[in-house]
């Protein structure tokens, strides 16, 4: 037997929003700084696409994360792509946030070139010198990711 909403509430847009009756089914939304700040997920998709030897763009990311494309919500978004690579570093496995790439150029965004003088790199940060730095810190991971199962 289907599950009834609120008494006097017919289900659907008519009986009132969308929104309202999937609260009313069960359906709450997560709250999308939940989404982004969540390290094991975050980390779950960028492992997925090393393990498909592939970059993702940050609207991509965000997307799979049920948000739109906004500068906050990728700026929140680098944040935990931070934590994930301190955590890569700590257990020594490769970085992965350099598989998010701006859609444009196929370059991760200013805040992974900052430091990256620790990563054996000081040329700009756009051009084909910088897509070759990325290229092998990416494969780094592809090639890691790629042999393993979990």
């Amino acid at each position: 037997m289907p599950k009834q909403g609120k008494p006097g509430r017919r289900p659907g847009i008519n009986g009132g929003t969308l929104s309202q009756w999937l609260e009313d089914e069960g359906f709450a939304p997560e709250e999308p700084a939940a989404a982004i700040a969540d390290v094991p997920r975050v980390r779950a998709m960028l492992v997925a696409a090393a393990r498909e030897g592939r970059a993702i763009s940050y609207s991509e990311a965000l997307g799979a994360l049920g948000l739109r494309f906004s500068r906050p919500k990728m700026r929140a978004l680098c944040r935990t792509l931070d934590a994930i690579d301190e955590q890569a570093a700590a257990a020594g496995e490769p970085e992965l946030a350099v598989l998010v790439v701006r859609e444009n150029d196929r370059l991760p965004g200013q805040g992974w070139w900052v430091g990256s003088d620790a990563r054996g790199y000081s040329g700009p940060w756009a051009g084909s010198d910088a897509a070759a730095h990325v290229r092998t810190i990416q494969q780094r991971a592809f090639d890691y990711w790629g042999g393993r199962k979990s």
